[in-house]
């Protein structure tokens, strides 16, 4: 107990130094509480659309929320999607987990596949993914659960977890193979100047909870001995999506309220939205009493609602700063 009290303390005092230098600008309005929107099959995925719509995953469904509130299946099935973004020209880019691709849905309607191999060997579940300023899509394929058909291997036959970018469609490299254990959020930050990609080991005990940043070569390959930490959630749940706001704060998706013996405890880190400095300092902290707390999208009409996809249930928040 009188450690536990000594952490919470620190985090405290830690939180109310880091909002007394943000002043005016610290992430959240003053007394701002998350608001729940429902058991609405939000299970990942949110993404904010040119329409003005939200959607997530969840349930091999893509569902949309209007402004209304009202929630439509845009999609299903829909190949265990997961991660979502809309390219600059308004098309809808799909992690498909399930069916172990990445497509584009056309403005006609129209499914294209941009990748589903490489080497001739396909992805193991791709999870997430984003868009650089030139077009090109980079995304991260975890294997999380049952790893006897995974067929993605190095030369020294260890399975390979790794981040891909794509130029064109069937136009793979990858970028990332053994510089993370298991990537899962990924984001490039303005100018591509960095990588960002969230190392979320946590199906294994002593795995990785991390969030790692890369700097990025104009190619869109990364330099590995660029490798910097952001933050560690340690034995925690760690980072799994995660957005930038337009002073370059990370919202991250993080930790869990109730423990998971053995892989994840529910100690230091609890579950919820963690805000951070480009530099990595913990801003503040959100906490989302729904396990497990995924993903989240900037989005309304000015872009400062910030929506949460967990365990199902959609939750919202105001923030003071645009979302990118």
């Amino acid at each position: 107990m009188a450690e536990f009290r000594r952490r919470f303390f620190a985090i405290a005092a830690a939180l109310s130094l880091a909002r007394a230098a943000c002043g005016a600008d610290f992430p959240l309005p003053s007394g701002a509480q998350p608001v729940n929107l429902g058991p609405v099959g939000a299970g990942e995925g949110p993404v904010w659309s040119p329409a003005g719509e939200l959607f997530f995953t969840g349930g091999n469904r893509i569902t949309k929320r209007d402004a209304s509130g009202a929630v439509y299946v845009f999609r299903s099935p829909s190949g265990g999607a997961n991660g979502l973004l809309f390219d600059r020209e308004g098309r809808l880019v799909v992690c498909e987990s399930s069916n172990r691709r990445i497509t584009r849905t056309e403005r006609d309607g129209a499914i294209t596949v941009l990748a589903d191999n490489f080497e001739g060997k396909r992805f193991n579940s791709p999870n997430d993914l984003t868009i650089d300023s030139k077009g090109r899509i980079y995304f991260t394929d975890p294997r999380y659960g049952k790893r006897d058909t995974m067929e993605m291997r190095g030369r020294d036959g260890r399975p390979v977890e790794g981040v891909y970018r794509i130029d064109a469609p069937g136009r793979v490299s990858r970028i990332i193979a053994r510089e993370v254990e298991r990537p899962n959020g990924i984001l490039v930050s303005p100018r591509d100047e960095l990588l960002y990609v969230a190392d979320n080991n946590n199906n294994t005990v002593g795995g990785a909870r991390k969030l790692w940043s890369f700097h990025l070569l104009s190619d869109g390959a990364i330099d590995p001995a660029s490798r910097k930490l952001i933050f560690d959630w340690k034995t925690g749940r760690g980072p799994d999506g995660f957005k930038m706001d337009e002073l370059g704060r990370l919202y991250v998706a993080a930790g869990r309220t109730k423990a998971a013996p053995p892989f994840e405890d529910a100690g230091e880190f609890k579950g919820g939205l963690y805000v951070l400095s480009p530099e990595g300092a913990l801003l503040t902290f959100v906490p989302i009493p729904t396990d497990e707390v995924t993903n989240c999208a900037f989005g309304g009409a000015d872009r400062k609602s910030l929506f949460l996809t967990a365990g199902g249930t959609l939750w919202s928040i105001p923030v003071t700063t645009r979302g990118r």
